[in-house]
């Protein structure tokens, strides 16, 4: 059995050397909400200067009080209904996040069945019998509700998602050669990174 190195600088999963530059879904979100509320402003400006092109001018070129106080309430209103429609659009998205959350919190509480499963499938408890009728059903209940494994022999590493306890690689080229624990996703939501030994791809 290899020793696992010790030497944890060497380690490209290191949080240190992680790429900080990368994009999380929260940050991929709120930059979405940000473009939609740019947006939203932008077209609540065009409605005004539209609505303001309609005002008439008196005999002096002077704009009349009840068309100025006209032009006021119309933008008022315009900036209601932008505004809440804004507020709809954040309301539904922190819904969407907290669901989302709550889910995978939930789904992350049976990962340790499945790797009981996949253990007692590797074992060939699970060829036929009530355990093999459990295993499928627990499966397909859980794989419905979004989850998805990741990390496979003779992957690229990744170090957002891959969790690597060795590293015997000798290349700048990595990939993963042994798959010590799977990695999981709800949606685009990371649950689990998967627990691996770098490799160069000729070894794996």
């Amino acid at each position: 059995m290899t020793e696992p190195n010790r030497d944890m600088s060497q380690d490209p999963g290191d949080p240190e050397i992680t790429d900080t530059e990368a994009t999380s879904p929260e940050a991929a979100e709120a930059e979405a909400a940000a473009a939609e509320e740019a947006q939203a402003e932008a077209d609540l400006e065009a409605q005004v200067n539209e609505a303001l092109a309609d005002v008439d001018l008196d005999d002096d070129g002077e704009v009349s009080t009840a068309e100025a106080e006209l032009a006021e309430r119309t933008e008022d209103l315009l900036r209601m209904t932008a505004e809440y429609a804004n507020y709809r659009k954040r309301t539904e998205r922190d819904r969407k996040v907290a669901i989302d959350t709550a889910k995978a919190k939930v789904i992350e509480k049976f990962l340790p069945i499945l790797d009981d499963l996949e253990l007692a499938e590797k074992h060939g408890d699970l060829e036929a019998g009530p355990l093999k009728a459990f295993a499928d059903k627990f499966t397909d209940t859980i794989t419905a509700e979004g989850l998805v494994a990741f990390g496979a022999e003779g992957d690229e590493f990744d170090p957002e998602r891959h969790e690597a306890v060795q590293d015997l690689s000798s290349g700048e080229e990595k990939v993963i050669g042994t798959v010590l624990r799977k990695g999981y996703l709800v949606g685009e939501r990371l649950v689990r990174t998967a627990m691996v030994i770098i490799a160069d791809p000729a070894e794996a």
